[in-house]
């Protein structure tokens, strides 16, 4: 058995989940893991069920909707989300749950939030995985100014978590190396988000090899320390609205075919160009 590779429901946005569903098991991904947000079909654990069934496509994880975009969505209040995404993972039979820290704005929430997280993760056997993020920094490239959306921090490296999802594009969006945070997370490190990403004030989601970071690197290092055994799962998260559905379907197999080289010795992954003027090589 190797580690999973699974697909985000994020990776075919304006597509839809059902598209999600279709794509994995047409490439050969392990399974899909559901961003909860206003769709409603990533809501509604029977019509997901539905879908696994008839894509044959398990539900890895399930992304909590702890973003600004689904401030509405399972309710308004921080826990009602992450205890509804708790129910949903159990359904669906899906280990993990990734949430983001708080707002610093949520100030209850962020005061309790460790110890819920522990709590939570202790009585219903769920990982509860959360997840880096980045500093918010003004579009200019070259500004140093930079605020703490996040509390306690963006960076869960020592805060005391039992598990952790390591998104590659927000450790460069911070200014971060993921492989050294993969290092220094540890046994607590159990969901990866495969992508890139370069530094600066944009969190692009790249395709892993379209950025800076060391994503074959992440992948060697996860094998080498027992990622699997510890029932760790990879998850491509990409961004796809620039691509026609021919080159998101390139995009998605490449980045399929990356993860499976570097972590299972397979033939080498073409990277295709980046379809974003901005990040276009050469």
């Amino acid at each position: 058995m190797s580690i999973p590779v699974g697909l985000s429901t994020a990776c075919v946005v304006p597509g839809s989940v059902p598209d999600t569903f279709a794509i994995a098991q047409e490439l050969g991904y392990d399974g899909v893991e559901i961003m909860v947000w206003s769709e409603k079909a990533s809501q509604d654990a029977t019509r997901l069920a539905s879908l696994v069934e008839k894509f044959d496509q398990p539900v890895l994880a399930v992304h909590a909707p702890t973003l600004l975009v689904t401030r509405g969505v399972f309710g308004v209040d921080p826990w009602d989300k992450v205890d509804r995404s708790i129910e949903l993972a159990h359904y669906l039979e899906a280990p993990t749950v990734v949430l983001h820290p708080p707002f610093f704005w949520q100030t209850r929430y962020a005061r309790s939030f460790i110890a819920g997280v522990a709590q939570r993760e202790a009585t219903t056997g769920i990982h509860l995985a959360v997840e880096n993020m980045f500093t918010w920094r003004p579009r200019h490239a070259h500004s140093t100014r930079d605020f703490q959306a996040y509390s306690p921090t963006w960076d869960p490296v020592g805060q005391g978590y039992k598990s952790v999802t390591l998104d590659i594009s927000h450790a460069a969006t911070s200014g971060s190396d993921a492989l050294a945070m993969a290092r220094s997370l540890g046994p607590t490190l159990r969901h990866l988000h495969l992508t890139d990403g370069v530094p600066g004030p944009l969190d692009d989601h790249l395709l892993p090899g379209q950025g800076n970071q060391d994503c074959a690197g992440v992948l060697k290092h996860l094998v080498a320390t027992g990622f699997e055994a510890g029932g760790g799962q990879v998850v491509v998260e990409v961004t796809t609205r620039s691509m026609t559905a021919a080159q998101r379907l390139e995009g998605l197999a490449s980045a399929l075919a990356f993860a499976r080289e570097h972590l299972e010795g397979g033939e080498p992954a073409h990277i295709p160009e980046p379809t974003r003027k901005r990040y276009r090589r050469g």
